[in-house]
């Protein structure tokens, strides 16, 4: 197995590092941590890269250390930061907490017996016995103000105009104070974060050295950008999360198989734990046939079966094809409801009563009495076309107009009508 710095370095997850963390790492089990602010009740594919970096570090025998900050969370942190974050009271952050564990649990073992096994803290836990006057005396005293000046994510908002709250000024002495409390109370030697975190980790080290005289260490991955430049893990409908309530396995799935070319050989290495070996074979399988897209199907696979599971990911997988292959009716009432009215989103819908349909007679009277000028202009239109073999209804061809409606509700209530290859319309019986 390749030792924790030489994976991270091949699957292009190494930003910067202190010196001598290499050494430091071959020495034994070390314990690293890296933070997560609990500013909404999931995590998003933004944090993936820091989540799988622990899963990294568990993976070569170390000791992960997940921090929650309940403490840090009710500030925001101004690194990268145009404007303050909204605060947060304390009930909404446990809340905020909870959900993350247990999200964080599918890609680290926080149940193991063994020595290394993942551990979740939440800062809250300890900063919050601190008074203000003990904070200012006591770990304040240790920071200059000039060097708290010099950080990158002090300085950007200085110079943009936005100004810095002394709330948000504080954030660095605080992370910083996160470190030092695990060192001495956990012997977390390292502190794992994005580019934008250098600053306030290496604050952390500082602080170790001057309270406890010892020695700690940073490490920090690239911030994701994608190949054209825009933001990652941004669509038209915002963020994409983990929970399946903020956005679907289907919409999850569907993000990454839509990822470019330029971006998919990337991704695969950061977001899966697929070995090296394996995944230059795909590479060279995906230059050979890219119109087959066999990276981003596999990145897909990958990270919705690790984050939904597997049942998720099959269901997803199925309304892929439905939507851009062959189905049956079989195919479209084995989705559950959720995934149907997201895989045909933005498609026409018209609502009928049970009443009104069961006294129709004919496909024809459905067309003509109930979805007139939606799929067709007149019922002489709907029964060329069904002639003509242009018309389904849940992918089923229609050749009668004048057949009698003994049609399957998918969920019970809908009726997906197709014209032509791609004008859909759902019949919704409600």
């Amino acid at each position: 197995m390749n030792s924790f710095i030489e994976e991270l370095r091949w699957r292009g997850m190494l930003q910067d590092m202190t010196p001598e963390i290499e050494e430091h790492l071959t020495k034994g089990m070390a314990s690293a941590y890296l933070g997560f602010d609990p500013t909404a009740d999931s995590l998003h594919i933004g944090h993936l890269v820091g989540v799988m970096t622990l899963l990294h570090f568990q993976r070569a025998g170390h000791k992960p250390f997940a921090l929650v900050g309940g403490a840090t969370g009710m500030i925001g942190d101004p690194s990268f930061k145009s404007t303050e974050r909204n605060l947060l009271d304390k009930n909404t952050l446990d809340h905020n907490v909870a959900c993350i564990q247990g999200q964080l649990s599918k890609f680290l073992d926080f149940s193991g017996s063994t020595s290394n096994k993942a551990e979740l803290v939440n800062n809250y836990d300890w900063m919050s016995e601190f008074s203000f006057l003990d904070f200012i005396r006591d770990i304040g005293k240790h920071i200059t103000v000039n060097y708290m000046m010099s950080k990158d994510s002090v300085k950007r908002r200085l110079e943009d105009g936005h100004g810095l709250s002394f709330t948000e000024f504080t954030y660095q002495l605080i992370q910083g104070y996160d470190f030092y409390h695990l060192w001495k109370n956990k012997n977390c030697s390292i502190q794992l974060g994005g580019s934008d975190q250098w600053g306030n980790i290496v604050t952390g080290t500082e602080l170790i050295r001057k309270m406890g005289g010892g020695s700690a260490y940073a490490l920090t991955v690239p911030l994701i950008t994608k190949a054209d430049g825009t933001k990652f893990g941004k669509t038209e409908g915002g963020s994409v999360w983990l929970d399946p309530e903020k956005t679907s396995p289907y919409a999850f799935y569907q993000f990454w198989l839509n990822v470019s070319d330029g971006d998919a050989s990337k991704y695969i290495r950061i977001f899966t734990i697929l070995d090296q070996e394996t995944i230059e074979k795909l590479e060279t399988e995906h230059a050979e046939a890219p119109h087959l897209r066999i990276l981003q199907k596999e990145i897909a696979k990958q990270i919705t079966i690790m984050v939904h599971g597997n049942s998720d990911y099959e269901m997803a997988v199925k309304a892929s094809e439905i939507l851009f292959g062959k189905s049956s009716t079989e195919d479209l009432a084995a989705l559950d409801e959720r995934t149907f009215l997201q895989v045909f989103e933005g498609v026409p819908q018209v609502q009928v009563s049970p009443e009104e349909y069961s006294g129709l007679t004919s496909i024809l009277d459905l067309f003509g009495d109930i979805t007139q000028g939606v799929v067709f202009a007149s019922k002489g239109e709907a029964r060329k076309m069904i002639l003509g073999g242009g018309v389904s209804i849940n992918k089923e061809k229609l050749t009668d107009p004048t057949a009698s409606i003994n049609l399957t509700l998918l969920q019970d209530k809908y009726l997906l009508v197709q014209k032509g290859k791609k004008n859909y319309c759902i019949v919704e019986v409600t």
